[in-house]
C-alpha cells in the first residue's frame, strides 16, 4: 500500500538558492519578481497593502536611528539563509557595510524582521524555523494583526527553532541583543491604528 502511494506522489522540485539565482540571469525570472525561495520552493509574495508598507519603512528608519554605524540596515532585499532558502526579510540588520554585499548576499545577521497581516502564519510557521537554521540570533515579527512585535530569542539553529519568544506592545521599547543600547519604541514600528 505505501510503495503505491510513494508511486503516486507528485514530485516537488526543490532549487538550491545558486538554481534559483541562474533563474534570473537565465530570464525565467525577472529581478523585481515577487518571489522569494523558501525550504527549495519559489513562493510568492503576497502585495503590500498600505500598512504593511509603512510598517516596513518606519521599522527599518526606527532600526537605523538606533543602530547608527554599527551595522547595516536592508530593506526586502535577499538573505541567503542555507542552501535552499533566498527569503526577502522586509527588515535585516548585518554587520558591516553596504560595499560588503556588492558581490554577495549576506548569509549572517544580527536581527531579521518580518512586517506580518495576511503572511503571519507563514512568517511564524516557515520563516521562523528558516531563520533559526541560518543562525540569525534574534527574530521580529511585527504583527499588524494584533498590534504589537514578537520576538523570539535563544536560537537553536540545530533544532531550527527559538527557544524564547516574547511579546512587546505600544509603550514597550525593544532593541536586538547583539547591539546593546540599540532599542526602538514599539509604537515607532507600528502604522497608526486603524478605525
Amino acid at each position: 500500500m505505501l510503495a503505491a502511494m510513494a508511486v503516486g506522489a507528485p514530485h516537488v522540485r526543490r532549487y538550491t538558492v545558486d538554481r534559483y539565482l541562474a533563474l534570473v540571469d537565465e530570464g525565467v525570472l525577472r529581478p523585481d519578481e515577487p518571489v522569494e525561495l523558501l525550504e527549495g520552493l519559489i513562493v510568492a509574495e503576497p502585495p503590500q497593502n498600505p500598512a504593511h508598507a509603512s510598517a516596513t519603512y518606519r521599522t527599518a528608519e526606527a532600526l537605523r536611528r538606533a543602530v547608527g554605524r554599527r551595522a547595516l540596515v536592508r530593506t526586502q532585499l535577499p538573505f541567503i539563509a542555507g542552501s535552499h532558502s533566498l527569503p526577502e526579510p522586509d527588515v535585516a540588520v548585518v554587520r558591516g557595510a553596504a560595499d560588503d554585499y556588492d558581490t554577495a548576499h549576506p548569509t549572517r545577521a544580527v536581527l531579521v524582521v518580518e512586517v506580518a497581516d495576511a503572511s503571519l502564519v507563514q512568517d511564524r510557521l516557515t520563516k521562523a524555523p528558516i531563520y533559526a537554521a541560518a543562525g540569525v540570533p534574534e527574530y521580529w515579527i511585527v504583527n499588524l494583526c494584533d498590534d504589537r512585535v514578537e520576538v523570539f530569542r535563544r536560537v537553536e539553529p540545530r533544532n531550527a527553532r527559538y527557544a524564547e519568544t516574547s511579546t512587546a506592545g505600544r509603550g514597550d521599547r525593544i532593541g536586538p541583543a547583539a547591539l546593546p543600547g540599540a532599542t526602538v519604541a514599539v509604537s515607532e514600528l507600528l502604522p497608526r491604528r486603524r478605525g
